[in-house]
């Protein structure tokens, strides 16, 4: 079975898996992103809102920053067959009080590793936020999210954690002025020279 084969493979046992019945009656499919190429993976949260409406990851203000963050343009991120994209969960999970609710519990576990094994170029994993930290790093709970973003390089060369672009995170974003002097303009080298 090729790359698409088994992927779409994959694809097919998502929508079929009865915790996403209600997705699957609904018409939504699950956002992920995974060509034979990539050599960059993106670990989110979970789709939005908006990613659910227009059936494209990453495609709002956050993604916007994201892709600043990264020094790659809308055309590369989405074209190029040089970024996977697996978020905990390939679903929007819903609104909460204070935000979006947390990727359902056992998603990625079950579906991260049978995606990843289809990519053999991969070279750098992006961990966007503290859920990604926790599953991909095994940061403890009581580490919090900038502790573990400060210490980025002791995750080098595999991973990258980072904060979340969204728009919400203006405030961390001042207070930790390190990130964007120092962290951003690190990745976005990485990410270059990993695309050249």
């Amino acid at each position: 079975m090729g790359h698409s084969d088994s992927v779409e493979h994959i694809r097919r046992q998502i929508m079929d898996d009865p915790q996403n019945a209600q997705y699957t009656a609904r018409g939504v499919p699950p956002l992920f992103a995974a060509p034979p190429t990539a050599r960059i993976n993106i670990v989110g949260q979970a789709p939005g809102r908006r990613a659910e409406a227009t059936r494209l990851y990453w495609n709002d203000v956050s993604g916007d920053r994201l892709r600043a963050w990264l020094g790659v343009d809308r055309g590369t991120f989405y074209e190029s067959g040089l970024f996977a994209v697996l978020p905990m969960d390939f679903y929007f999970p819903g609104k909460g009080r204070s935000g979006d609710l947390p990727p359902r519990p056992g998603f990625a576990d079950k579906w991260h590793r049978r995606i990843l094994d289809e990519l053999p170029d991969m070279q750098l994993t992006v961990l966007v936020g503290a859920y990604a930290q926790r599953f991909y790093l095994g940061v403890p709970p009581r580490q919090t999210l900038t502790e573990t973003v400060e210490h980025y390089e002791d995750f080098l060369p595999g991973y990258f954690p980072t904060v979340h672009p969204s728009p919400r995170n203006k405030l961390w974003l001042r207070r930790n002025p390190w990130f964007e002097q120092q962290a951003v303009p690190d990745l976005r080298e990485r990410v270059e020279r990993i695309l050249a």
